[in-house]
């Protein structure tokens, strides 16, 4: 199947995605795609250097006749999400990704596909190895761990580029061009806690929710989507009220820039009770599943025997941290007052983990607006404080400032109605993209980005749509014969 996807239209782009996907690539442990880069480059003959932190750039002159126009940044990040379904066995650190055709749609089999960035990465690939696309001088950026702190782009040093004008590929909607987007910050929470031994008597239980849509918590974040963590955490707090349950651990979600799509724990009860622990959580699945029928119809709530756990959560914790997760802000905390439908501030409940008497929370705080993106931040470290938790602020990153009059905005709108015969939205994201960051050493680089059709990013349910991508192309090619004299 991956010939078969090798031979789609754009066969170049496709071809070097196939590659590209076949090569481990976890954000922070992008040692073996850095390595397939450079060798990349270098392999065609072109200037190709790796810089301090990792980040690819490879040089091409301009095709023949074009040596006058603007030097163009084709940006992508060469990290993608790692995620997979609970009952796929899949290795991330040495498989490739397993891709299929589903119609008019590129998928993976259990996981990610990495279509975020891969397509855009592959984009730029194609165009550097061919002998057949007129454009400007290019300079590729590759940049790393854009998923988990965009240190790349952080990292990225002023003066490496010489580019007027660039390109980020990293959008996931074929019909919008970006020109700006939130900022984010880690909130992390940590602590201890004392354990105690279950009471003689006490059965053990499995309880798991999944089955969850998920998504990406930025651009899906106002689709109204269940997360995990908060839905077996309520759980635990009302069995917990209602039957006097124990807890003897959590597990819960996964990475900060993924809505939670499965959460498990281990929990106690009275051997008397656990009749009505079935009917209770039986009960309050059917609510759940009616709350969220509309967004998350595959939503499933396990309850299964388990051996007796050594440890639970002492009592007093107990009810502290359930409490906190339940009061911790999780989805929209605004809409943009100016700017229609665009999430303006947000929050992430990303993971939650309580075993062997050590505990942590794990969140993504986004917005468009820096000093708001801090209030929600400072909301959350109140909350956690509260329970006696360490909260700490890591990887803060600047949100991109739209600049809708400058020229590269003009006349890619221009050209998109043109060849499309509908004027294209420009507007601004909620997700994280590398443009505000790397501004801050190139401000005078006129920036926009665009991609094609992805839909369930950061998920296992994660696809690229093919007809999308030929569009997407196509644009990519004209806009490239398009680009002024300098």
């Amino acid at each position: 199947m991956q010939n078969k996807i090798s031979e789609l239209e754009p066969r170049a782009m496709w071809r070097y995605f196939a590659d590209l996907n076949a090569v481990p690539r976890a954000s922070k442990k992008e040692q073996r795609v850095i390595a397939f880069m450079k060798s990349f480059g270098q392999g065609l003959g072109l200037e190709t250097l790796v810089d301090d932190v990792g980040n690819v750039i490879i040089r091409k002159p301009a095709s023949p006749g074009m040596e006058d126009r603007a030097t163009v940044v084709l940006q992508g990040h060469l990290d993608m999400v790692h995620q997979k379904n609970a009952d796929t066995d899949f290795d991330f650190d040495s498989q490739g990704i397993d891709m299929y055709i589903d119609g008019d749609w590129v998928k993976a089999r259990g996981t990610t596909l990495g279509a975020d960035n891969g397509i855009g990465v592959a984009s730029a690939m194609a165009i550097l190895a061919s002998d057949d696309i007129q454009h400007p001088p290019i300079e590729a950026l590759f940049t790393i761990d854009e998923e988990t702190g965009m240190t790349g782009a952080m990292g990225l040093k002023g003066g490496l580029l010489d580019g007027d004008i660039l390109l980020n590929l990293d959008t996931e909607d074929d019909n919008e061009i970006t020109i700006g987007c939130a900022g984010g910050v880690d909130v992390t929470v940590t602590g201890t806690y004392e354990q105690e031994k279950p009471a003689a008597g006490s059965e053990a239980f499995h309880l798991g929710v999944k089955g969850l849509t998920g998504g990406h918590s930025g651009m899906d974040i106002h689709r109204g989507r269940g997360n995990a963590n908060k839905l077996i955490n309520r759980l635990l707090l009302l069995a917990a009220e209602n039957l006097g349950i124990r807890v003897a651990s959590i597990d819960a979600g996964g990475l900060r820039n993924a809505i939670p799509r499965e959460s498990f724990a281990t929990i106690v009860v009275d051997q008397a009770d656990t009749g009505r622990l079935r009917e209770f959580i039986a009960g309050e699945t059917e609510i759940l599943r009616a709350e969220y029928a509309s967004t998350d119809p595959g939503l499933e709530v396990t309850l299964e025997a388990a051996d007796t756990p050594p440890a639970l959560l002492n009592s007093d914790f107990q009810g502290k941290i359930l409490r906190a997760v339940w009061a911790c802000p999780n989805g929209i905390f605004r809409m943009s007052p100016d700017i229609d439908d665009l999430v303006q501030t947000s929050n992430n409940l990303a993971r939650v983990r309580v075993s062997d008497g050590e505990y942590k929370v794990l969140c993504l705080t986004r917005g468009s607006v820096d000093t708001e993106k801090m209030d929600l931040a400072r909301a959350i470290r109140c909350t956690f404080e509260l329970i006696g938790a360490d909260v700490s602020f890591d990887g803060a990153y600047p949100g991109w400032a739209p600049r809708p009059n400058a020229p590269i905005v003009k006349m890619m709108s221009a050209l998109y109605e043109e060849m499309f015969g509908q004027k294209a939205p420009v507007l601004a994201c909620h997700a994280g993209l590398e443009c505000g960051i790397l501004g801050t050493n190139y401000p005078d680089m006129q920036m926009i980005s665009f991609g094609p059709n992805i839909r369930g990013a950061h998920s296992p349910d994660e696809k690229v749509q093919i007809s999308s991508v030929q569009k997407y192309w196509g644009y990519l090619m004209e806009a490239l014969q398009r680009i002024p004299r300098k």
